[in-house]
């Protein structure tokens, strides 16, 4: 079990300078000098490279879950579905979240061999 940090982890525009920095280096190297490390009980170095990676992802400003369930709950988009036993296939809340499509929107369905081409209609054209 690792224990904390004695330095506290750069984070935000600090962490971009820093890593810009040290941009030579490889990136388990950048971890340990922007402070993503941790000592074991046996006085070893752990480098934290996921933290690490994350923090630089939040630093750039990327969101990678913008609307996740807060609580944890739920499923993870897939980008899989399929076929219901009534022949349905549902796509989901999240995809329509993430397009931001409203109720009411409509789709003209071009069939092709084997794939569906769903193409949103303009409220001003005719599909």
């Amino acid at each position: 079990m690792a224990t904390d940090t004695e330095t506290t982890p750069l984070t935000g525009k600090a962490l971009l300078q820093k890593v810009k920095e040290l941009q030579h280096l490889s990136r388990r190297e950048k971890a340990k000098r922007c402070g993503y490390y941790s000592i074991t009980k046996n006085k070893q170095t752990r480098v934290n490279l996921g933290e690490f990676l994350n923090a630089v992802i939040e630093a750039r400003g990327i969101d990678l879950n913008p609307d996740g369930s807060k609580d944890g709950r739920g499923r993870e988009p897939t980008y899989r579905v399929s076929v219901h036993k009534n022949g349905q296939i549902v796509i989901g809340s999240t995809y329509t979240q993430a397009m931001g499509l409203k109720p009411g929107d409509e789709f003209s369905i071009k069939l092709g061999y084997k794939h569906i081409h769903l193409i949103q209609v303009d409220e001003d054209e005719d599909v």
